[in-house]
């Protein structure tokens, strides 16, 4: 096998067998089709043992009967979502005999398990991970087990390492862990629940990875100042519990690996079957009057010492999120190849519009303060009952964003009435701290953020779609398209609507 220059190692040591079934039972949960798991170690150290426990995981099937493929060589197992191939190489002389076994056929999108991998010389890839197991001098039952990733599977190792570690540090190594469904985003998040009870949320936020450059050489979550890691969460995370907002408690963060152990706010929402909850969304808009009603610095002092800048909501990152729209929402759903002059124009027009609304007097904008990310906790009194969770993209922006936000939700629809109820509930309280607000200059600021939003949303969803193979989220379509015609009826976007008549009628015209 060839070497890779990605590498992590994990060295671990399990008391007797059941621990070794326990750390393949972890395993299996790091590894998928496509896979290679290399088996080595000292004779008798227990390769086949963690090779059958590992298999039983996948198969889900505890009793499955796994014997060592030591004289069949190869034997292939039926997976809950790929399959599997078990191989013993210890009795291959050259590697041109994997052919003979119709290696490529069986191995063709399976998680591959190899014992005695030596024996096939560089015939297998080497992106793979290695388990070595060894048997500690005397000592019996005890293994000391190293995990090494080896390319890509290097990052999932160092995850691992890095969620035991956490989960130690923080006292919830003993807890359950339970996937939980996650949105749109690259995050995962995983409830734990201990003996007792007690809950807590695991964060897995890895780094992300920069995109391809497409604008001033920087790729496009530089340019709309998307989160590049989990340090803005923590740090956004302290800044609203210090303003009273009842964002999670923090029980430990790896802001190197991307994990925090979080407080759990529990599933109680803001919406129920018939929609929103006029109480809790009340509520919630208050919260925003709350963190509105006084200047905000952009720098956030962390627990280490160190700041944390917010970055701007500037015009740049305003204009590339409106440009989703062109990129993927008209030439993917409204089937429409914009000319150069006319995608300018588009371009031109947004950037005269959203230059008052990045020269404003800024504030937290959160973001995305709607109901996927608000928690219901009734146990509390006032604004705290609003639980905040999604936080981590917080931009220097316009008070009028988060209210847009909240009241024109692109996955519940928000009754009009409700909408201009909550609106001028939101103004009274502004209005109760500031009574210079100027309502008429929100208005316009909101439908223009109104628009801003439904035009980057209906690109996103568009994008999820078509290249992330996400086609769920082209449901809520028609909502957003409402709500970007309910915007640009306002004077202030006269001009994008007649761009839109003129270039995409069909987001305007009732149908």
């Amino acid at each position: 096998m060839k070497t890779v220059h990605d590498t992590t190692v994990w060295r671990l040591e399990v008391a007797d067998e059941a621990g070794t079934r326990a750390l393949a039972e972890k395993v299996a949960e790091m590894v998928g089709a496509g896979d290679l798991v290399t088996l080595s170690g000292d004779l008798g150290a227990g390769k086949t043992a963690f090779a059958r426990a590992l298999i039983r995981k996948l198969t889900d099937d505890p009793q499955l009967d796994v014997p060592s493929p030591t004289f069949t060589l190869m034997q292939v197992y039926e997976g809950v979502d790929f399959p599997i191939v078990h191989a013993d190489l210890y009795r291959i002389s050259d590697p041109s005999e994997l052919g003979e076994l119709g290696w490529d056929e069986a191995t063709d999108q399976a998680l591959v398990l190899v014992e005695w991998a030596e024996r096939a010389g560089g015939a297998l890839p080497a992106e793979r991970l290695d388990v070595r197991l060894t048997i500690p001098p005397g000592h019996d039952e005890a293994r000391v087990v190293e995990l090494s990733g080896y390319g890509a599977v290097a990052a999932r190792v160092a995850r691992a390492k890095g969620v035991d570690e956490i989960l130690e540090t923080s006292g919830w190594r003993d807890a359950a862990r339970e996937f939980m469904l996650g949105d749109a985003s690259t995050r995962a998040y995983e409830r734990l629940r201990k003996p007792d009870g007690a809950r807590a949320i695991l964060m897995i936020s890895p780094p992300r990875p920069d995109g391809p450059p497409v604008r001033y050489g920087k790729p496009y979550s530089a340019i709309a100042k998307l989160a590049e890691n989990i340090r803005p969460f923590v740090a956004i995370d302290s800044a609203l519990r210090a303003e009273g907002l009842s964002a999670p408690e923090i029980y430990a963060a790896d802001l190197v690996g991307g994990l925090a152990v979080l407080e759990d706010l529990g599933a109680d929402g803001v919406v129920d079957a018939q929609g929103p909850i006029r109480e809790r969304y009340a509520e919630a808009a208050a919260a925003l009057a709350h963190l509105h009603a006084r200047p905000h610095s952009d720098s956030i002092t962390m627990s280490d010492g160190s700041t944390y800048r917010i970055p701007p909501y500037d015009l740049d990152a305003l204009l590339i999120e409106v440009e989703l729209l062109i990129d993927w929402y008209a030439p993917h759903i409204a089937g429409a190849n914009l000319s150069s002059g006319q995608r300018a124009s588009f371009v031109n027009l947004w950037r005269q519009i959203a230059i008052e609304i990045a020269t404003a007097p800024p504030t937290w904008t959160l973001r995305d303060y709607h109901s996927p990310n608000l928690i219901w906790l009734s146990e509390r009194e006032g604004i705290k009952r609003v639980g905040i969770i999604d936080f981590q993209d917080c931009v220097m922006g316009h008070a009028a964003y988060d209210v847009v936000s909240l009241l024109q939700d692109a996955r519940v629809t928000v009754p009009d009435d409700m909408e201009l109820r909550l609106l001028g509930h939101y103004a009274q309280l502004r209005r109760a701290s500031a009574p210079d607000f100027d309502m008429a200059a929100f208005a316009r600021a909101y439908a223009i953020l109104g628009a801003q939003r439904a035009t980057k949303i209906l690109g996103i969803f568009a994008r999820l779609d078509k290249r992330d193979r996400k086609p769920q989220y082209l449901a809520h379509l028609p909502r957003v398209t409402r709500y970007l015609r309910k915007n640009l009826a306002h004077p202030a976007l006269t001009t994008l609507r007649e761009w839109h008549l003129a270039n995409l009628p069909r987001l305007i015209e009732d149908a």
